[in-house]
């Protein structure tokens, strides 16, 4: 596993952080205070939660004035992504050759 897995993986093992990214994802930009209302915690965890899915490449801020707009980055799940693949890959494989092996023992 990459290091840029890893830190995908970690960003989005949190379930908070979770949410607040398929917010993002579900529902476009939005405001720390906007995602704030939907959470379920108090805005400075929001802020620290977002702070770690920035540093992930999961979102982007944008300032505008006094506030802050949070993006979600759905490119920045491509190693996520590749890792399943390789991941499903590999157990079709394995399954495929448990399949040809049931298959001489059967005949």
């Amino acid at each position: 596993m990459t290091q840029q897995q890893d830190i995908v993986f970690r960003s989005l093992s949190d379930p908070t952080r979770r949410a607040i990214f398929e917010r993002l994802c579900k529902e476009g930009e939005q405001t720390v205070g906007m995602l704030t209302s939907g959470a379920g915690v108090a805005q400075p965890t929001v802020s620290k939660h977002l702070a770690v899915l920035k540093e992930a490449g999961l979102v982007r801020d944008r300032h505008e004035g006094r506030q802050t707009h949070y993006t979600a980055q759905i490119q920045a799940l491509r190693p996520l992504m590749d890792w399943t693949r390789e991941m499903t890959n590999f157990w079709e494989g394995r399954l495929d050759a448990l399949e040809d092996l049931l298959t001489r023992i059967d005949q």
